[in-house]
């Protein structure tokens, strides 16, 4: 018999993120060069007892349900301190690290580095601000699949008065200013 590991108290203060989460409603996208979109989430945050959580973001389209955005990595939190490192590799061949703080129940990060596959489309994120959605890399419209490519990033989650997990994005590309990305609500449907 296997039992669920004990948490490592280093992630305690991230605790609030845990579960598996789906949007409700589907998530929102929008940028100056794309049509409005919408779109679907799975999210797995996990723990196995190290001092860092898991995570796993897959968006479907909201319509065929094709798989569209895949993102994984690990939430780490620098002992007694609210500073947070969030490590996530992409789908789109982006890997990204980002730190920032967890203050009660919102966790804001922005970029400290990004790197990018020698072929990845254009036009390239310059910045992205304190908002984030799992879609950061790849965008699904009703067309199809255009890749933007980070070169930073800052997200927002946070745990409403609802007890919903909400994240937005926001990104600067090298042809766009700093505008609102995306925003997705989820549910918590397992703890």
């Amino acid at each position: 018999m296997t039992f669920p590991p004990t948490m490592n108290p280093v992630v305690e203060p991230l605790s609030w993120m845990l579960g598996t989460w789906l949007s409700d409603p589907p998530g929102a996208g929008t940028f100056p060069t794309l049509q409005p979109f919408r779109y679907l989430e799975e999210v797995y945050i996990s723990h196995v007892g190290q001092p860092v959580l898991n995570f796993s973001f897959n968006a479907f389209h909201p319509d065929t349900h094709k798989p569209m955005h895949r993102e994984c990595g690990f939430i780490r939190l620098k002992p007694d301190t609210n500073k947070v490192a969030f490590v996530s590799a992409q789908n789109t061949g982006i890997v990204e690290v980002e730190e920032g703080e967890v203050n009660g129940q919102e966790l804001c990060i922005t970029s400290h580095s990004v790197a990018r596959i020698s072929f990845a489309k254009e036009p390239h994120v310059e910045q992205v601000s304190p908002h984030r959605s799992p879609l950061t890399g790849a965008l699904a419209t009703v067309t199809g699949l255009r890749l933007f490519c980070p070169a930073q990033i800052t997200r927002k989650f946070r745990l409403n008065s609802d007890g919903k997990l909400e994240q937005t994005v926001s990104m600067a590309t090298t042809t766009q200013p700093m505008t609102q990305h995306l925003h997705v609500t989820y549910k918590k449907v397992t703890p």
